[in-house]
């Protein structure tokens, strides 16, 4: 039997060293970064993940919030407001420490299931893997921000996906992860299948989106696609053209262009 937790910890263990030297090589906190964010910004959001999933690990209350695109965006803007710290050393070592934090409390985590944010249930294995998908994506952005490389290896990024993004879908509400304007008419059945791991169908109906671990039954679309490029397409932080072009995603199916709409709707928190 697979051992996700322990997978989790070992990828994190080997991540956080390159990260936190990431965020120490950071020379202007105040240079644009993802979005609104500035590079400080998200060095001091990341360590707020951290905190987060080490409490929600811990049974301590985690922040309140909706965990929707514009949810976390008020959330991260409010943790971001009460905590000023921009000094790229002070939030190197902060990281740091709460990743030997974060290892220790996983090491002891003995419960099926513990509360997340938007009283989600999750497995303690999910919430390591979801704090994993937030150091490869934020390292990623910081990577961008400073001009250091930044490489996202396959089996770290397919753990992330199969063992992170998955379970928050499946336990969260099905409108999480949608734009509701955008896909208030749309419907298709998604076959997403990843080099090395798993296959799944997710399911878009309306505004909402569900998965089905099931055959691959009436299915619009097929998707073959590398897990470090899937990560940084649904996160946004690549286009689609880059991936196609790259031979990083192969589409095929009865209505591929509804693989096309799916970025669309897809409104990843």
């Amino acid at each position: 039997m697979v051992d996700t937790m322990a997978q989790a910890r070992a990828a994190l263990r080997d991540v956080v060293p390159g990260l936190v030297a990431l965020v120490r090589d950071i020379s202007d906190p105040d240079a644009a970064s993802v979005g609104t964010w500035t590079v400080g910004e998200v060095a001091a959001h990341l360590s707020h993940a951290f905190r987060a999933d080490i409490d929600a690990l811990a049974g301590t209350p985690v922040p309140e919030a909706v965990v929707t695109k514009a949810g976390m965006a008020e959330t991260t803007a409010k943790l971001l407001a009460e905590d000023g710290e921009r000094d790229p050393d002070v939030l190197a070592d902060r990281i740091g420490a709460l990743a030997d934090e974060f290892d220790d409390v996983a090491s002891r985590s003995r419960s099926a299931t513990v509360d997340w944010l938007q009283g989600a249930r999750l497995s303690p294995s999910a919430v390591a893997c979801h704090l994993l998908n937030e150091c490869l994506v934020h390292g990623h952005d910081i990577a961008e921000a400073t001009g250091r490389p930044w490489r996202i290896a396959g089996r770290h990024a397919l753990l992330a996906f199969e063992g992170g993004v998955l379970p928050l879908i499946a336990a969260l509400p099905p409108a999480a992860f949608v734009n509701q304007e955008k896909g208030e008419s749309f419907r298709a059945r998604i076959d997403v299948r990843l080099r090395g791991g798993g296959r799944t169908v997710m399911v878009f109906d309306r505004g909402s989106l569900t998965l089905d671990h099931g055959p691959a039954r009436d299915v619009d679309a097929h998707i073959r696609a590398d897990p470090t490029a899937l990560i940084l397409l649904v996160m946004e932080r690549q286009g689609i053209e880059r991936t196609l072009l790259g031979g990083k995603l192969t589409a095929w199916g009865r209505r591929p262009w509804k693989l096309a709409r799916m970025l669309t709707v897809l409104n990843t928190p």
